[in-house]
């Protein structure tokens, strides 16, 4: 395994971390999740040289903590660090952070928690995180040696995500990035502007939730046509930890051959691993997904509001990703979302607007009854 720096916090941990949201339901079907295997798996991963585990008050149905800290008994807690979240829904004043902490601190089996994140934040988020006295709460935190580190994760623009990293002082960021994503969300800027803060950054969603560990076929012809032979999740991987600002990558596992597969990429990566002709690859790569673009939306919502309730950028960014990574339950989630919001194509009766706003000049209104089509729902 290799380690890699936490910028200016002056430690170390593995380029590989566990993510515990994503373990398998018993096989019965009674629980969220196999307790035993999922024991098994975050211990494997230790045992390999893992030394960085993320968890969230939220994850499966509020049960990964419960897990995690059983897993870290017999010395394991010892080897690891933890991360785990505040989600800013469970929490209206100072007294409801420290309920919520403490609950956390006994689900997890432990004295502290080493990194300590605000939950998922946008601007918004972080301005109602200022207003109950979040910032301070977590500052006193660490005077009291309960938590080690404040932290945030991050799902937003770059100019928010800017505006939050400028506006405290933190001392870890997570954030959504990949190869396709180097200009969604915080994107390749906000991972270098947390270099240049010196703020160590965690990524999440490495692989899209899956999306790009099974390349569709005019990808993988790129990957078979290069010299050198990787599977679909290894170039991601690597592509990551070739940025030095990366301190961990996330990966979620269900199979202790996944950790095993991980376990043999992370021990071979380093910041600037990738020579000129595998980023060149990369571009490809993402060109090559992107050609399977649906539908040029860039999700700058100047269509929105819709007159008539149509969510528009979530149906498009719905239709481009089933096209890009194929059918998964995250595109599935998201698409039932937009349909019990009562926000489907099936409201739009043709009036023009978002036509007349959209600043890329799409054809909105045939992109709607095309993706209501090809998605087989309202």
């Amino acid at each position: 395994m290799k380690y890699r720096n936490f910028g200016k916090l002056g430690i170390q941990g593995s380029a590989f971390g566990l993510g515990c949201m994503r373990f398998n339901g018993a096989a019965s079907g009674d629980s969220i999740i196999d307790e035993a295997k999922a024991i098994g798996l975050i211990r494997q991963a230790i045992d390999g040289g893992v030394t960085y585990l993320d968890t969230a008050y939220v994850y499966l149905e509020k049960t990964s903590e419960i897990v995690l800290g059983k897993a870290l008994q017999d010395g394991y807690r010892d080897k690891v660090t933890i991360a785990t979240k505040m989600p800013s829904e469970y929490v209206h004043n100072r007294a409801e952070m420290e309920a919520l902490l403490a609950e956390e601190l006994k689900k997890l089996q432990t004295d502290h928690v080493d990194f300590y994140l605000m939950h998922g934040i946008n601007k918004e988020k972080w301005e109602y995180f200022k207003s109950i006295g979040a910032p301070q709460f977590f500052d006193d935190m660490k005077k009291e040696g309960k938590i080690r580190y404040k932290c945030f994760s991050f799902h937003g623009p770059y100019e928010e995500f800017e505006y939050i990293i400028k506006d405290s002082d933190w001392d870890m960021v997570q954030i959504q990035y990949n190869f396709m994503d180097v200009e969604n969300q915080a994107g390749t800027k906000g991972l270098e502007l947390a270099g240049r803060l010196g703020i160590p950054v965690v990524i999440m969603e490495g692989l899209l939730g899956g999306g790009l560990a099974k390349a569709p076929a005019n990808v993988q012809a790129l990957y078979d046509a290069f010299p050198v032979k990787r599977s679909p999740v290894e170039w991601a991987f690597r592509w990551l930890c070739h940025h030095p600002q990366i301190a961990t990558v996330l990966s979620g596992c269900n199979e202790a051959s996944q950790i095993e597969e991980n376990l043999r990429i992370f021990d071979s990566v380093e910041p600037g691993i990738m020579s000129e002709d595998e980023l060149k690859l990369m571009d490809n790569v993402r060109a090559a997904y992107l050609d399977r673009r649906k539908i040029g939306c860039t999700g700058c919502r100047y269509c929105m509001p819709c007159p008539n309730g149509v969510n528009t950028p979530g149906i498009f960014s719905v239709w481009n990703d089933v096209s890009l990574y194929e059918r998964d339950p995250k595109t599935h989630f998201h698409l039932n979302q937009i349909l019990n919001n009562k926000e489907g194509a099936d409201n739009c009766v043709a009036c023009g607007a978002c036509e007349a706003a959209c600043p890329q000049h799409l054809e909105i209104i045939e992109g709607l009854k095309q993706a209501r089509a090809e998605l087989g729902c309202p």
